[in-house]
């Protein structure tokens, strides 16, 4: 098993710089544009209510995800939490990891499996929880996840086999 940073970190992921700014370039470019063709193109006024509600909420949506993959998430030997300090979920908690290819999860990513259900939360880009599911990916580096994913399946084995 691998030993932990001076903070108590075992494993971290966090968002790659060029998906990054990939992500957060589309959705800005999104908005803009739908902003952009309202504006000067304006149709019937519910269209134009429609697009120009879109193109704000692609801006927001934005600049949600530009804040958001800011933040990396760390594994501890306690709980899976964001450098903000926002706790997914406790290792106690959680029933299994799911990485297979048809998961439902992020894009380079993992879904974890609680026991009970959580309140939803969500970083876009990086984390989402719905009911008793977290995925964790998106616009994050493959390789940092999948080891995040192994570790945390590895300490669930250990877990299982102490009982």
């Amino acid at each position: 098993m691998f030993q932990p940073d001076e903070n108590g970190v075992y494993a971290s992921v966090h968002a790659s710089p060029a998906r990054r700014i990939f992500a957060y370039a589309v959705l800005f470019a999104l908005g803009i544009l739908v902003l952009y063709t309202a504006l000067t193109h304006p149709p019937a006024i519910g269209w134009l209510v429609f697009l120009l509600v879109f193109g704000i909420g692609a801006l927001w949506l934005a600049e949600r995800l530009r804040r958001a993959t800011l933040l990396r998430i760390d594994l501890t030997a306690t709980d899976i939490r964001d450098s903000s300090g926002t706790v997914l979920a406790t290792m106690d908690e959680i029933k299994a990891v799911d990485r297979g290819v048809f998961a439902f999860k992020p894009s380079n990513g993992f879904t974890l499996i609680t026991h009970e259900k959580k309140p939803r939360g969500w970083a876009p880009g990086l984390w989402w929880r719905l009911g008793r599911r977290v995925g964790v990916g998106g616009v994050t580096s493959a390789g940092q996840a999948k080891f995040m994913a192994e570790q945390i399946a590895f300490r669930l084995k250990i877990t299982i086999a102490d009982r």
